[in-house]
């Protein structure tokens, strides 16, 4: 009888997730290299609701400032190599895609002095991505981040619905496809 009743369960969410699933699939598909690494949830996630403070002390943000577009945010720190290294192809993809539909948002999580952050900036050129901070990891406690970097990719509605653990090259190919189905697609 447990059987039975699991299978039922199972058949059920499966049919009601197919929908999602196939646009998962779909996505999962445009995946090659670094890009690998990237994890797409079957079900969107909550993401903070806790401010971050916004670059050169210009008062404090959220995440929900940034609904009605695809969000790629990626907590990154000063003092970490793979993030310093990534963060000039953000800005590359920030400048192909940023607009209406698609942001590139970096927040510096834990201690990371605002000079230090701008001094990067401006030796890198990079002059389109926000210096905003998580000074006391608030965001990135309440997001399980662990480690860094971590980009997620959050859905219009300001939901977590893909993971990366560390660097990865959003220069490439497969990067740019994903971004592209889902601003096109509005997956």
């Amino acid at each position: 009888m447990k059987k039975l009743l699991l299978a039922l369960v199972y058949t059920a969410l499966a049919s009601g997730a197919n929908a999602a699933g196939e646009d998962i699939a779909a996505l999962e598909a445009l995946r090659e290299g670094s890009m690998k690494k990237l994890v797409f949830h079957l079900e969107p996630k909550a993401t903070s609701a806790n401010r971050f403070e916004l670059a050169d002390g210009a008062g404090t943000g959220s995440l929900a400032d940034y609904q009605g577009k695809y969000v790629l945010l990626n907590f990154w720190a000063t003092w970490c190599a793979p993030c310093r290294k990534e963060m000039p192809m953000l800005s590359e993809l920030q400048a192909e895609f940023g607009g209406d539909r698609f942001e590139v948002l970096t927040l510096a999580t834990g201690r990371n002095a605002p000079a230090g952050i701008r001094k990067f900036f401006d030796e890198a050129g990079i002059d389109n991505l926000p210096r905003h901070q998580d000074p006391k990891q608030a965001v990135a406690r309440d997001m399980a981040v662990l480690g860094l970097p971590i980009t997620v990719i959050l859905d219009p509605d300001g939901n977590e619905i893909a993971r990366m653990r560390g660097d990865a090259d959003w220069n490439s190919n497969s990067a740019k496809a994903i971004i592209t189905e889902l601003v096109k697609s509005g997956s």
